[in-house]
């Protein structure tokens, strides 16, 4: 019993909580360097970058993007937007993972409280505390990514991040409409500029409750299922099994929540093709319906799957490896 109450005080210690957010910070940083060009032309796809919606729709669109951007600018178009995406990621894995643990443990004190409630609970709690502190960076992430050589030929089609943050921070700056429906969205950027940094927070916030909510819920379900706890006869899953049971939460936290997904990268690059107001919410879903009817709200859905199923498995894997080594 004193074993059990010691290590559960440890969680709510600093120095526990310090390590277990470095140890979700380097599985993010690992996870998502494995995928950057898959995720590369994931965000191409559902942003709607108009060079390179010929190749949505398919399996073998993703490739055949891939082989585009490379052909067009090499190594370095794969992997463009990744130092924002490293810069964000190390912080948000970070953060949900040590407010992962945190909320489980103030939810599920012992194994009695354990319901699949709880789970899904401490994992939307978990996701959505992550997306608060970090959002502004993974906006800069995106549009960095967005751009692309063909469709602008200026030394803009490749942006930096500090040239995205201040593209991002000007924004509408210069417009010069009237119209009253823009006019007060205008008012309120010049006032709060802020607020540039957080186009798509409210719709990412709503979608990260299903997605971090199932991925932590099916990921806890599944060892719970085929390694249950037994005291210290207990057997813990090996670095496959690890993998396994991540990609499998991450191909159902995406199937769940990819809608929302859609709707939140058309919200993000806003700024690019309306910077003179705030797109809402049923404003861009009545656009990507009249677009492409439902199947819009899945495009890039393929690319998804290439690049959640590994990039879970990843995370969650080197996740635990690192718990294990910091003795967590």
């Amino acid at each position: 019993m004193s074993t059990t109450v010691s290590g559960q005080r440890d969680k709510h210690s600093l120095g526990y909580a310090i390590r277990s957010g470095l140890a979700g910070g380097l599985a993010g940083c690992v996870a998502k360097t494995a995928v950057a060009p898959l995720d590369r032309v994931k965000i191409l796809f559902q942003a709607s970058n108009p060079d390179f919606q010929k190749y949505a729709g398919s399996w073998t669109g993703a490739f055949r993007a891939g082989l585009a951007i490379y052909r067009d600018a090499g190594t370095r178009g794969l992997l463009q937007g990744h130092s924002a995406t490293l810069l964000r990621i190390f912080p948000y894995a970070g953060i949900k993972f040590m407010a992962y643990d945190q909320w489980r443990a103030v939810l599920i004190p012992s194994k009695e409280h354990e319901t699949n409630l709880r789970r899904f609970t401490a994992g939307a709690l978990a996701g959505m505390t992550s997306v608060t502190f970090t959002y502004p960076l993974e906006l800069i992430r995106v549009r960095m990514a967005f751009h692309s050589r063909v469709a602008d030929q200026s030394a803009r089609a490749r942006p930096s991040f500090f040239r995205a943050m201040t593209d991002i921070y000007r924004e509408g700056a210069v417009s010069q409409t009237s119209a009253a429906s823009t006019a007060g969205s205008t008012h309120i950027f010049h006032r709060f500029p802020i607020l540039k940094f957080y186009r798509g927070f409210t719709v990412t916030m709503v979608g990260m409750i299903p997605y971090a909510g199932t991925a932590f819920l099916t990921w806890d379900f599944l060892r719970a299922h085929f390694y249950p706890v037994r005291d210290d006869t207990s057997i813990r899953p090996g670095i496959l099994a690890n993998l396994a049971i991540g990609a499998i939460s991450g191909a159902i936290a995406q199937t769940v929540s990819y809608p929302l997904e859609v709707t939140r990268r058309r919200m993000q690059v806003g700024g690019i093709t309306r910077p003179d107001r705030w797109l809402g919410w049923g404003e861009t879903i009545r656009a990507i319906y009249a677009s492409a009817g439902i199947r819009g709200f899945y495009v890039g859905l393929s690319v998804g799957y290439l690049k959640i199923i590994p990039m879970n498995g990843i995370s969650f894997a080197v996740w635990q490896g690192c718990k294990w080594l910091m003795d967590l």
